[in-house]
């Protein structure tokens, strides 16, 4: 897949790793606006001032923006700090007020996100606009979606696109707020390797005190900014309270990042790097022997349950099987959530490959 993207270098002059976007999570009065931008720009890794205008609340009769007004306190603290200002736009109404008043990059959020018909919508009130936007992943974990929302963007004529990873809804109870799933927003940058990612670690953490350690996973997969929701007052924010930071506590978790780069200019270390990737290359190729030799037994076990009349799934055979793998994973030293994925998707391709030869079988008699 390839989509026209300007590199996050050509948005932002003189731009260093890691681009930091920070600021309250709303915007509450103009004195908290204009504070906090002043604040902010003294910390020289901040480059653009964040405030939400619009908040989309779960239920009503809740705080939920200063709406248009804000936009004009936004205005002021560019033209007094000289950073770049940005805000969650959520309709085409929204995206029309915000380029009115000279916000300069736009991001989606969400809930937005998930839903095509406002993307579309925002994304043709930007036709013939040069104005960048971020896209937040959906609220759910679903790549489909969030891959969708940037082409649409990207339809309308935009070249300088960004994801936002702020994690995934989940009825399980983690320590997060909302679940990262790192594994997906690689996948995004796999598939698209010039968009520009960046960390929401606010909305991932949930509460301030693993702000620092989410920033660092983000620099660790080489993400490239980070989204970090500032406020002056924390405590006494009017949404969100509990992960925001304080302008001071920001420069604490910035000054204690640890980047890495990609490759090295040891050669020693990339001769030995390409020999232990050799190795995992040839363990990969047998790996994939052995799934194709699986895949060969598990077809002639649904050819007998097809002949027998015996369903694909059985679930006291599957429960068994999975508490097996797991003690054998534990012995060999495996995380048990590693193994338990792998056996599920082993598992349900076998299901899948069992019940097409019953189906076959059916549609003959």
């Amino acid at each position: 897949m390839k989509l026209d993207i300007v590199p996050l270098s050509k948005w932002i002059p003189n731009l260093k790793k890691p681009l930091v976007i920070a600021g309250p999570c709303s915007a509450e009065t103009e004195e908290q606006v204009i504070k906090t931008a002043h604040e902010l720009k003294k910390n020289d890794d901040v480059r653009i001032f964040r405030a939400g205008i619009w908040k989309p609340r779960t239920r009503p009769n809740t705080f939920e923006g200063v709406g248009e007004e804000g936009l004009k306190w936004m205005a002021r603290a560019k033209e007094e700090t000289g950073l770049l200002t940005t805000t969650e736009v959520a309709t085409a109404a929204h995206a029309e007020l915000a380029l009115k008043y000279g916000i300069d990059i736009l991001w989606i959020g969400a809930r937005t996100t998930a839903n095509p018909f406002s993307v579309q919508e925002i994304a043709d009130v930007l036709k013939g606009t040069n104005i960048p936007v971020l896209v937040k992943n959906p609220i759910n974990a679903d790549l489909a979606l969030w891959l969708g929302a940037i082409e649409r963007i990207a339809g309308a004529g935009i070249k300088k696109i960004g994801a936002i990873h702020r994690g995934f809804s989940s009825y399980e109870k983690t320590m997060y707020r909302n679940n990262p799933i790192w594994k997906i927003p690689i996948e995004l940058k796999r598939m698209l390797p010039d968009l520009p990612m960046i960390c929401d670690p606010s909305h991932i953490a949930g509460v301030r005190d693993l702000v620092g350690s989410i920033c660092q996973k983000a620099m660790d997969i080489d993400m490239e900014g980070l989204m970090i929701e500032t406020h002056m007052s924390p405590n006494d924010a009017w949404s969100d309270a509990a992960q925001q930071v304080t302008p001071d506590s920001l420069k604490e978790i910035l000054t204690s990042l640890s980047l890495r780069t990609e490759f090295s200019a040891d050669r020693n270390f990339e001769a030995q790097l390409d020999e232990l990737r050799a190795k995992i290359d040839r363990i990969d190729q047998e790996l994939i022997d052995a799934l194709s030799m699986r895949k060969n037994i598990v077809t002639e076990i649904g050819k007998a349950k097809a002949e027998n009349n015996v369903t694909p799934l059985q679930m006291q055979r599957m429960g068994a099987l999975m508490e097996k793998r797991l003690s054998q994973g534990q012995s060999a030293g495996l995380h048990a959530d590693y193994v338990k994925e792998l056996f599920d998707t082993i598992h349900e391709e076998s299901v899948r490959i069992q019940t097409e030869l019953m189906n076959t079988g059916l549609k003959k008699d």
